[in-house]
């Protein structure tokens, strides 16, 4: 038997908090007056200012994020260092507790070492084989429902539409149940969630961001504390019945509390990030439409052979799988992942003191050129498997990487495939206006979205 190992045995007790005169040995930003200013000016453009930093200062420099000091490590071998966390320097519960801690508390990304193992273990009964097939086939249905009532050769905003299809999949695979007439006001509750994430102000103050995040969070809570009580050892194939029903290696259930934070946590991440990378391969596919095509093909030789996607041949879609491995490239749908070092640690000749916080860049490390010639070029051919031979295992990690891999990675390429199976067998997509740069057309943090909706328009063929 394991039992929870508590964090004081892994974060030294008086773990410092360097600032600039602690990282001033460390090439990168200065001191200014208003570092509000700075912030608001990254946060206009991250993907820009991350790559002037890395174009002034190299792949390692210190930062300031919101009056906080840090330092930035950015690069396959630093998001190696980093996400595999093989001596356990690195602490993801004070990396993203500051960021999150009034939010998504004690969410499964805000544990650590053998308390996140236990947790996760615990969790991955939700994602088994057999309760995806049973996903599968409520993300079947509710995809049809949901793309019979887009509108046909007139022009809508996609973003907004795909955002209230995964609400509704979320609904039935996550819960089990239609939303019915609280839709509105969860979807509500979980936008102002994620968006306070980056809340200038951190305190929840009268009209402020972070306010109507602690508010959103205050409805989750309640909503999911009425609902537990009704699937206690009840049978479901829905991920809530089936949290609320797991045990742990000492036999014991997880308690009301524990699956409100990871209920709420799963929740935002099968919702949010499956909005930003549906739309973000959507954006991809209006700017190329040849890529169109070449889906389409690989959809009609799934229908010759099999009659019907399943989830016994959804594998077969490995040309959408490159497409969409190739917005996450260009688009991840977590732009950068913090930690706070729990030990002093050299990389690269810096010698970085331990309580630093730490941040890896998946925007700027996607792009780095030794590991994606010409990097702003959309091609999925990048993924293939003899392309893909020899490439640094971290060069690409929108899941993250090691213990702290993405546990529903394999949940949302479902998703994905069936979301593209279905709207684009018989349908092409065009864009409204001409589209740009992923820096003109999206607003990367928390999470990425296009500025204007991305309207398009779905022909049918």
């Amino acid at each position: 038997m394991n039992a929870p190992v508590s964090n004081s045995e892994f974060v030294p007790a008086n773990l410092p908090n360097p600032g600039f005169d602690d990282l001033k040995h460390i090439p990168g930003m200065e001191r200014v007056r208003f570092p509000l200013f700075r912030t608001l000016k990254f946060l206009a453009n991250p993907l820009g200012a991350s790559r002037s930093l890395v174009e002034a200062h190299g792949s390692v420099f210190r930062r300031q994020d919101i009056g906080r000091w840090g330092v930035s490590l950015i690069g396959a071998d630093a998001n190696e260092l980093v996400l595999f966390n093989r001596d356990k320097l690195f602490s993801n519960d004070l990396g993203w507790t500051p960021i999150l801690e009034l939010l998504f508390p004690r969410g499964l990304m805000l544990m650590d070492f053998e308390e996140h193992r236990i947790h996760r273990k615990t969790l991955t009964v939700a994602f088994k084989t057999e309760p995806m097939r049973h996903y599968f086939a409520q993300l079947d249905d509710g995809i049809a429902r949901g793309l019979a009532t887009w509108a046909r050769g007139t022009s809508f905003k996609s973003y907004p539409a795909i955002k209230a299809l995964t609400l509704d999949l979320a609904a039935t695979s996550f819960l089990g149940v239609p939303w019915g007439p609280e839709a509105q006001r969860i979807n509500k509750a979980f936008c102002d969630m994620v968006a306070a994430s980056v809340a200038v102000i951190r305190k929840p103050l009268p009209f402020t961001a972070m306010k109507r995040g602690v508010d959103g969070r205050a409805y989750m809570c309640d909503y999911f504390g009425r609902e537990i009580p009704k699937r206690r050892g009840k049978q479901g194939d829905d991920i809530f019945t089936q949290v609320c029903n797991a045990t742990n290696e000492n036999g014991e259930l997880l308690t009301n509390q524990e699956i409100i934070d990871h209920m709420n946590f799963l929740m935002m991440a099968a919702h949010d990030t499956t909005t930003s990378s549906i739309t973000s391969m959507l954006w991809c596919l209006a700017k190329h439409p040849e890529w169109q095509d070449k889906l389409r093909e690989e959809i009609a030789s799934i229908r010759a052979r099999h009659g019907a996607l399943s989830y016994d041949n959804i594998g077969e879609m490995l040309l959408t799988e490159q497409v969409f491995k190739e917005a996450l490239r260009l688009i991840p749908p977590v732009p950068s992942m913090p930690r706070r070092a729990l030990k002093e640690f050299t990389f690269q000749n810096h010698v970085i003191p331990a309580g630093t916080h730490i941040g890896v860049n998946q925007m700027v490390s996607h792009r780095m050129p030794e590991h994606w010639p010409d990097p702003e070029r959309f091609d999925p051919t990048r993924f293939s498997a003899e392309n893909s031979r020899g490439r640094h295992k971290y060069a690409w990690v929108p899941f993250g990487g090691g213990a702290h891999m993405c546990l529903g990675q394999h949940f949302a390429y479902m998703q994905v495939k069936m979301f593209f199976f279905a709207l684009l067998e018989g349908h092409r997509v065009i864009a409204d206006k001409p589209l740009g740069s992923v820096e003109s057309d999206f607003t990367m943090f928390p999470i990425p979205k296009p500025k204007d909706g991305l309207p398009v328009r779905i022909e049918t063929i």
